[in-house]
This record gives C-alpha cells, structure tokens and sequence, in this order.
C-alpha cells in the first residue's frame, strides 16, 4: 500500500512551543506509516527534545537557508521559490505549513506546485495585539486570500477558531479546534538532578524561586515581571528570581533589575535547552504576556504541578484553570501581577492544591494521544474532499 507523502512546513525550530507540537507530530506520523518530510529554515536555538529530534530525523528534514520568521522581501521570495521546486519534485499528497510567515509562503507554493491537499495551523492569532491596525488589516486580507486555497485550518484554542470565524477567514466546518498535546516528558525528570540545577544557578536550596521561562520580547511582557519582582521582593522574605531565555530586551531588563536596586535577586540565565528542569524547581511561574495563543510552557509548568500565575490575554485562559491550577490577571497591571504572587506565596494550602489540581488538568485535557487522532481525522477529512 502506498504511503500518504506529508510535507510539515515552518520557519524554524527554535525555542519550544510550535517546535514542540511539529516534533510530534512529524515522530508520530513517522510511526503510523506515513511517510513525513520536514521542511524548515535554520534553527539556533532549540530545546534538548527538539535537538535530540532533529539528529534523528536529520534524513527527513530540507532546510531552506532563506527561510526565516522576519519579513525580507528578498529572502522570502527565494524562500518562495525553493519551496515550490521542492513540492513541485516531491508531489506530496498533503502539505501542512505552520505559523504565519511558513503558512502564507508554504500555501502559495503548494497551490503553485499542484499539491492536491494544504492544512494550515497557525499556533496563534496575528489578526490584532501584534502589529499596528493598517498592518493587521493587510494581514486579514491576506489570510482571506490565503484560505482560498486552504483545506483545513487546525486551531490549537476555542479562540483561534472565534478569530478565523469572525474576520471571515474560514467556514466552520473547514476548522477542527486541537488542543496542544504534551507528551509528558517531564514525568521523568529527576527532582535531585534538577534541586543540583537550581543550586548550580546560585539559588539555595531552601529559597523559594519565581520564575519566567520565555522569549524576552515585547509580546511576552518580561518587563512587567520585572516590575513586579520588585514589589514582591519588598513584600515577601526569602524569595527570589528567575529569567530564562534569550531576546532583544534582555539588555534592557537587566539595566533595570539594576535600577531598581534588586542585585542577585533576579538571575537570568539565557536560552536553556533544559527548560523543564528548571521549570521544575521553580515554586511558581509566571507569564505576563500581553498576547499569547496558548502559553505552552503554562503546560509544560502544571504538568510538573507548578502553579501558575499569568494574564488573561488570547488562549491563556483556556489551558489555566482559573483559581483551580493558577491566577489569571489583567496584563498591563503590575501591581496585580505583584499581589497574585504574594497571595500564592503566602498560602502553601493553595499552592499544594494548584499543583495537584494542575498535574490532573494537563494528563486529562492536553494529551498527545487526544491531539494525534484529531490531526489524523483532519489529514482523512481534507483527503475526501
């Protein structure tokens, strides 16, 4: 019997989040029979799993050197070019592009190059929050064109299915809503190896440590964690401060933890490809972003039983059980942001409960299992049509 030729389209691999999911799935699909090609551009900075990934897959996997997440109209037109060459050669039966940039540059070359099936899964919502109104309405218009000659969309929240809907980018019945699927890794993490971490990062054992594990981007909201640390730190004895990740703002957060006097009370450590050890350690974490689709290190955090705190922005609140696994709060507003955390700290009985209720909610509601036999069934469905 044939093998169904499936291409997975994305501009790279970096960090965790959509890497994560498209490591899955491409793993899975690999084992079910299909035959998976990964097509990306260059990857700095990835996540052990990721990376482990990657070596394995290594003869399944084109890279497109131009292929990147900023907008070059140079660059992507080459981008462009290659990627039909490379569908035109291959004659997938379906091709999946994910994130934006992938998905506008991955559907044109796949409609150009006569693929007879193009799923789209756009890890986020870029039609509002991100860019300025004329910008956001160019980008409406052009997912409008792009749905023209798109299959299926695969949301990953009740959200994103609301946004393709209400700026007419898609027809509900063209829409399959996936919650992000995590395959629990982290149920082996070695608490002594990652206590060794925690000791190894300047923290001692007995402090309590808040943390942020993210893209120090303006999105993200890292200054306002920073901000807030201050007010904790004024408030509460005996805890301190984490920031792992690398991104154009870290300069100037680090120029600020030292202009609010705050010393070795924060530590940043960079980009970890041992995020979820370090996750682990951490007493709380938080995400202050000011919009997110998902947040899937919120996932990862209440896997490992780590309550959360984070803002009520995109899909945040549909993978945080509000006041069940975390605290959700207005994003902006520091002084909240400040005040959930105290409250936490100061309330083990609370903290104890999240981290059972949180470890529950993920194992029941984001399993990899649950988000495999969805993208199959959308893979079925697009093949009928």
């Amino acid at each position: 019997m044939k093998k169904v030729r499936v291409a997975q389209i994305v501009t790279r691999m970096d960090w965790a989040g959509s890497p994560d999911i498209i490591r899955i799935i491409c793993a899975s699909l690999k084992q079910d029979g299909y035959d998976v090609k990964l097509i990306t551009g260059p990857t700095k900075n990835f996540s052990a799993g990721t990376k482990n990934f990657l070596e394995e897959f290594k003869n399944d996997i084109i890279v497109i050197p131009w292929l990147r997440r900023e907008a070059n109209l140079f660059l992507d037109s080459l981008s462009l070019m290659k990627l039909y060459l490379i569908l035109l050669k291959e004659k997938f039966d379906i091709v999946h592009t994910h994130t934006a940039k992938a998905g506008a540059l991955g559907r044109v070359a796949a409609y150009l190059a006569g693929c007879r099936r193009i799923v789209h899964m756009p890890h986020g919502h870029n039609f509002y929050g991100y860019f300025s109104p004329f910008i956001s309405m160019l980008v409406k218009r052009l997912e409008r064109f792009l749905a023209r000659f798109t299959d299926g969309f695969v949301a990953l929240s009740d959200l994103e299915k609301e946004d393709l809907l209400k700026f007419g980018i898609a027809e509900d019945k063209r829409i399959r809503v996936v919650p992000s699927g995590m395959n629990l890794q982290f149920k082996g993490i070695d608490r002594v190896e990652a206590l060794r971490k925690k000791e190894e990062l300047g923290f001692r054992l007995d402090e309590r440590i808040v943390g942020m594990v993210s893209r120090l981007e303006e999105v993200k909201g890292p200054e306002y964690f920073i901000e807030a640390a201050e007010m904790v730190a004024r408030r509460t004895e005996g805890v301190r401060f984490l920031v792992a990740g690398e991104g154009s703002l870290r300069r100037k957060l680090e120029n600020r933890v030292k202009e609010l006097g705050l010393g070795d009370t924060v530590i940043f450590t960079g980009w970890r490809d041992d995020a979820l050890e370090i996750i682990s350690f951490l007493d709380i974490l938080v995400q202050p972003s000011l919009n997110e689709a998902v947040g899937r290190v919120l996932l990862e955090a209440q896997g490992l039983g780590i309550p959360v705190v984070a803002t009520k922005v995109g899909g945040i609140a549909e993978v945080v059980k509000e006041d069940v696994t975390g605290i959700l709060v207005p994003s902006r507003d520091t002084e909240e942001l400040a005040d959930a955390i105290c409250g936490l700290l100061e309330d083990e009985g609370k903290m104890s409960s999240m981290s059972k209720s949180a470890r529950k909610w993920v194992d029941e509601k984001f399993s990899v299992e649950m988000m495999l036999k969805e993208i199959n069934s959308v893979y079925k469905e697009v093949s009928r049509i």
